[in-house]
């Protein structure tokens, strides 16, 4: 299973298209809020199961602002991270994310991409597609591949 994890791409869709020609197929994307809106072109263009959820930035959307997925073996929990003060650390939402039973925290609104094995969660944000913020402020996004039950492997990936 090939999942992609996109986040914070605030109605600019052309590095996304050019992940989607770099990187097909993928089973799975998931995107971690502030799609601005464009939840269903951004549905239409991936062309497989996609979970998202609202970021601060999705005003009057009717997305929901947490959910747990399942992705492959794994519990994960996806949120845009904001109400969990993601700026500031990321104690906060791996806290929610083990109490909820989950093995991994999926966020975004930092536009800085991350991923952090700890000893009962595995912390990812993969960045911004459009506006990141990291050093070197490259897009980034993060692809997972999953073997039935076997250990993720998870990297982020640039433009």
């Amino acid at each position: 299973m090939r999942v992609l994890v996109i986040s914070d791409t605030h109605s600019k869709h052309t590095n996304l298209e050019e992940v989607l020609k770099r990187e097909p197929p993928f089973d799975l994307v998931i995107h971690l809020g502030d799609a601005e809106g464009f939840q269903q072109q951004i549905s239409e263009m991936v062309n497989c199961p996609l979970e998202i959820v609202a970021g601060n930035c999705d005003f009057l959307s009717h997305l929901e602002q947490e959910k747990i997925i399942q992705v492959g073996s794994y519990q994960a929990f996806i949120t845009h991270g904001h109400y969990y003060n993601v700026n500031a650390g990321y104690e906060d939402i791996k806290k929610e994310a083990r109490g909820r039973g989950c093995d991994i925290v999926m966020f975004g609104h930092t536009h800085r991409p991350i991923v952090e094995y700890g000893k009962n969660v595995i912390t990812i944000n993969p960045g911004s597609l459009s506006y990141p913020r990291q050093d070197g402020r490259r897009p980034s996004y993060i692809v997972m591949n999953l073997e039935d039950f076997k250990k993720a492997e998870i990297l982020i990936h640039y433009l």
